[in-house]
């Protein structure tokens, strides 16, 4: 039997470590990658509660102002506070499950904020809220949503 070249097992284990060295590359880019797209959501969900959060100040309805493009409406200051709190936690609730389905919040704490959708989508007073903003949730967030039993109906 004839012995192995050295040179041939030395260049075989380099290669070797090279090829995996470029995999560990690919898996860092790729995480690097979602976490800056994470922090992208992220970074929008705050752009929408400083975008909300001067309506709340001047006791401004979010939702009759943008959506439905009418300033007038019979909500106490207090119904208009609760009003603008539910858009601002659909904005949070969308970013938490969009960090969740990218692997970057922990189950435990998921269902922390699963708990939370259920008793904001329970609000049956504040249903149209989310309603008007369905169309603009990923399809995966409103079948979360969706899965959820329906005690606002009649």
């Amino acid at each position: 039997m004839k012995k192995p070249d050295i040179n041939a097992i030395v260049q075989l284990l380099g290669m070797l470590g090279i090829i995996l060295s470029l995999i560990f590359v690919g898996l860092e880019m790729r995480q690097s990658q979602r976490i800056a797209i994470a922090d992208q959501q992220q970074g929008r969900a705050a752009i929408a509660n400083d975008f909300i959060t001067p309506f709340l100040e001047n006791g401004l309805d979010f939702t009759t102002v943008f959506f439905n493009e009418n300033p007038n409406h019979e909500f106490s200051q207090q119904d208009i506070a609760h009003r603008n709190i539910v858009q601002i936690h659909w904005f949070l609730f969308e970013n938490d499950f969009y960090q969740y389905s990218q692997g970057l919040m922990d189950e435990p704490t998921w269902q922390a904020k699963l708990n939370g959708i259920k008793t904001i989508f329970d609000l049956c007073d504040v249903r149209e809220i989310y309603k008007l903003r369905e169309p603009t949730f990923s399809n995966e967030f409103k079948l979360v949503v969706q899965s959820l039993p329906d005690n606002c109906l009649e």
